[in-house]
């Protein structure tokens, strides 16, 4: 039989190990796995009583809106992704990240030979400055050649025209 306070000692351990992913069944099972007997009811009280509870599914963000009427590039990649040479095949995408204030947009610009990015932006909005950043990074980080092609999913914010590099030449 365990104290209250050494059975909440091992929840919370548990809670921060598994990154609050677990409710109170599931840390039913998972205390009765590492070979402490305890009751349902008792883990359900404690984890309420303190306040210690699984974090909620986050909700899917769209990040891509291919509805637009903004003229789109021709597919000059036709899905061959692996470019013989560096700085001759960029890729591009958007991810949302969620944090405790709020969502955070990560565009980013990977060299599809090496598989590194190259270039990245970070900013609380989809707009096409964020897609812009990352591609002027990479620019200025890369310095490719003229006839580099940047591939993207021919989302909005990759077929404005003001995304184009000036230092660059991208197809």
């Amino acid at each position: 039989m365990h104290s209250d306070d050494a059975l909440l000692a091992h929840i919370r351990a548990i809670h921060e190990q598994l990154r609050g992913e677990y409710g109170w069944p599931r840390m039913h099972r998972e205390l009765r796995a590492r070979g402490l007997r305890v009751g349902k009811e008792r883990v359900r009280r404690l984890m309420q009583r303190h306040g210690i509870r699984a974090q909620g599914k986050r909700k899917f963000v769209v990040t891509t809106d291919s509805t637009h009427r903004l003229p789109v590039a021709p597919d000059l990649v036709q899905r061959r992704f692996t470019p013989a040479a560096p700085n001759a095949l960029w890729s591009g995408d958007i991810t949302s990240i969620a944090t405790d204030e709020g969502w955070l947009y990560l565009a980013a610009v990977l060299d599809l030979h090496s598989r590194q990015v190259v270039g990245w932006s970070l900013q609380p909005h989809m707009q096409t400055s964020l897609v812009k950043d990352a591609l002027l990074m990479a620019c200025f980080r890369r310095r490719p050649p003229a006839g580099l092609i940047f591939h993207s999913d021919r989302g909005s914010q990759y077929c404005r025209p003001s995304i184009q590099c000036s230092r660059c030449s991208i197809a």
